[in-house]
């Protein structure tokens, strides 16, 4: 039989984006396992736990929601069973996932953002061996001297005079500068069309870039030594 005991409830580690709402991540109390045979019913228990994580992990729901979320599905599984591989596996994708959306953030001069995605990553496991190279790279985006420009989603979506304007100002700073540019959009076309009015803005000069899928629209513009 396995017993559960509720340990000392620790205090709740947060982490609060900057310019954001307050958002607070609440650890689950650690559960002291007893170690004895797996009943039928925590197996069926167990089963369900690691296909709710398996969801939440797929939806982006990571640490939160916090009724909801994947980290705490695969804690529980692991309190019922510590050495069950998918929990742990799981536990390594989150972080994966957190680190994969810092890199997007820093690409696009999302520094702040950046950080707390990193330090979600260190909640799931400080010690995971990608999240020091993660940090240095954050380090050398913020260093980097580049030019970044965010878009309102809406204007660019109606694609109004104010958001053609901006984005010609952008064109004439690439060509000032000689700079490369990245173009982030959630989908090509619209991508397209902020390289085309770019484009139209700088006759006879040639743009240089490429175009990266996001969910928000920004444009980088990398500065000639941040060129390889």
């Amino acid at each position: 039989m396995i017993l559960l005991s509720c340990a000392t409830e620790t205090p709740e580690p947060e982490v609060v984006a900057e310019g954001s709402d307050r958002l607070q991540i609440r650890a689950l109390p650690d559960a002291e396992v007893v170690a004895g045979p797996v009943t039928s019913a925590n197996q069926r228990l167990i089963a369900d736990l690691l296909f709710a994580g398996l969801q939440a992990l797929d939806a982006d729901r990571l640490l939160t929601p916090i009724d909801d979320n994947a980290h705490a599905r695969f804690q529980r599984v692991l309190a019922y069973d510590p050495d069950n591989e998918i929990a742990l596996q799981g536990l390594q994708d989150i972080v994966a996932r957190y680190l994969e959306l810092a890199g997007e953030a820093s690409r696009q001069g999302l520094f702040d953002e950046a950080e707390v995605l990193l330090d979600r990553a260190r909640f799931v496991d400080d010690e995971h061996p990608a999240i020091g190279p993660a940090a240095q790279a954050l380090s050398a985006e913020r260093n980097s001297g580049d030019l970044f420009f965010d878009f309102d989603s809406r204007e660019l979506a109606r694609q109004t005079d104010a958001v053609r304007a901006q984005l010609a100002e952008v064109a004439e700073q690439a060509r000032e500068h000689n700079a490369f540019f990245l173009i982030t959009a959630p989908n090509d076309e619209l991508a397209r069309w902020m390289f085309a009015v770019m484009r139209d803005a700088v006759t006879g000069y040639r743009l240089r870039g490429n175009i990266e899928l996001a969910s928000r629209a920004s444009i980088r513009l990398r500065m000639p030594q941040g060129i390889d």
